[in-house]
């Protein structure tokens, strides 16, 4: 009896999932008309307000311990200097890469070692920025390099992105009425930002050769540019 029932339910399994494919066979698949594949962009052009130096020291040395002894003495003395005029969001200072590493001579064999060791001043504060780098005299200018700070990408992304979501709806409408459409709905969008981040379009740097503090000792002039901050809109319409 209990296989008679068993049985009885897989038949009737089997008869549902039957059916039920083959009412779906009978029901046409809707097609997709009437969609348009559209795309807009807003550009907003505003002029940098963070920089960022980088200050270098690097040196030479007959055994490993030493060189990283003389760049450690090197970034102590330059973190302490500016360190005394670092403020939040004006001046922030960060060390970067601190490497050590062998130089080889003709034989393959190691001959000396070579090290090198970097700290970053960044901020909107610019006359802050080059005034603590040329106090500095153990280590050398590196790059300069301009950006926009996080609160000014965020505005401006804001008014690219509304500049494109307006573009968007208007090449919309203009191209559902060319056709002899009433107006249409939206289907899908994506928006996507584009812009250079903190080291701008344009970073400045200065050439490879060391910046003398002895001949040099004012700050190094700098001048801003601009950066570009592109939003795109892209995405499909059903027109109606």
């Amino acid at each position: 009896m209990k296989h008679s029932f068993a049985w009885l339910a897989a038949f009737a399994l089997c008869a549902a999932a039957g059916a039920h494919a083959q009412t779906s066979a009978l029901v046409p698949a809707v097609p997709t008309q009437n969609v348009f594949h559209l795309s807009a962009a807003g550009q907003v052009e505003v002029l940098q307000d963070m920089l960022a130096i980088s200050l270098t020291a690097t040196r030479e040395g007959a055994d490993a311990a030493g060189v990283q002894s003389d760049l450690r003495k090197a970034l102590d003395a330059a973190l302490a200097e500016v360190k005394r005029t670092a403020q939040s969001g004006e001046m922030d200072v960060r060390t970067g890469n601190f490497s050590v590493n062998p130089r080889y001579g003709k034989e393959g064999k190691i001959s000396g070692w070579q090290g090198r060791a970097e700290l970053l001043l960044e901020g909107r504060d610019f006359p802050r920025i080059t005034q603590a780098a040329a106090r500095v005299t153990t280590m050398s200018i590196g790059n300069i390099a301009f950006g926009l700070s996080r609160d000014q990408r965020a505005k401006v992304q804001t008014e690219a992105q509304s500049q494109a979501i307006e573009r968007f709806k208007a090449r919309a409408a203009e191209i559902t009425k060319a056709f002899g459409f009433a107006g249409y709905g939206l289907r899908e969008i994506t928006v996507d930002s584009n812009d250079a981040g903190f080291s701008g379009p344009r970073p400045m740097a200065l050439e490879a050769r060391a910046f003398s503090k002895a001949a040099d000792a004012g700050p190094v002039a700098v001048e801003p540019g601009k950066s570009m901050v592109q939003v795109n809109v892209s995405g499909s319409v059903q027109a109606r």
